[in-house]
This record gives structure tokens, C-alpha cells and sequence, in this order.
């Protein structure tokens, strides 16, 4: 479950492999029924042929219907996600989107939480990162 994402995501298919990751596996009907304002049940299984295509899903055959899974790690999904929006909206620097999160009004960081990061600078700082 490895797999590099090479290509990044539309809204939609983002929304399938949340589906997909809280749900282990889901037939296309199953996708369907779960997304927010859904499209229509060709739209959802055209997303699902591309999200394949894309290496993102895998289907197995159950009788006359596809079940999909996630073939790439929710934590490689997300890492691959935070390398896309640090490039697109930070110029690849995690000082600038650390520093956009810690600057919004409703990020409601508890002393705990900044204790947290704290720690976690501090050990980035040991291990050379």
C-alpha cells in the first residue's frame, strides 16, 4: 500500500477516497450514497474507473458488482496531499503554512496543542530536519 500519488485530486474523488478510507471498501452504490451533494451514479463510477487508473483504488468482483478499496495508505495519501498544497499555496515551505495555520482566528490551539508542536520542533531540531 505504498504506492507514490503521482496525480493529485479533483473535490470529488477526494470525497470518494474519504468514503473509501472511512468505509475499508464500498461498492459504487455505496460511494453514491454517502456523498454530499452526489452526482450521478455514471459520474460517481466514471470517478471511480480514474481513481483506479490513477493506482488510488483497486475494485474486486462480488458477483455481479465491483467493491472498491484504497491501494495507497491514508498517512501516504495525506503526505502527498500537504507536498501539493505547500507547493501551490506556499512556495514549499512548511515555515509559511505552519505559520498560516497558527495565524488563523478559528484555529482554537489549546495550550496542550502548542505544547505539542513545541515538542515536535524541538525534535525535528534534534534529528536534523
Amino acid at each position: 500500500m505504498a504506492k507514490p500519488l503521482d496525480k493529485g485530486l479533483s473535490r470529488r474523488e477526494r470525497q470518494i477516497m474519504d468514503i473509501l478510507y472511512r468505509r475499508g471498501r464500498a461498492t459504487s452504490s455505496e460511494v453514491l450514497a454517502e456523498m454530499p451533494d452526489p452526482p450521478t451514479y455514471s459520474a460517481v463510477r466514471a470517478m471511480l474507473r480514474l481513481l483506479e487508473e490513477k493506482k488510488h483504488v483497486a475494485h474486486e468482483e462480488e458477483g455481479l458488482r465491483y467493491v472498491y478499496r484504497p491501494t495507497v495508505s491514508r498517512e501516504q495519501a495525506r503526505k502527498s496531499a500537504l507536498k501539493h498544497l505547500l507547493g501551490t499555496f506556499f512556495d514549499g515551505s512548511a515555515t509559511q503554512a505552519v505559520a498560516a495555520l497558527l495565524d488563523l482566528p478559528d484555529a482554537n490551539l489549546s495550550p496542550r496543542d502548542l505544547d505539542r508542536l513545541a515538542r515536535l520542533i524541538d525534535q525535528a531540531r534534534k534529528e536534523g530536519r
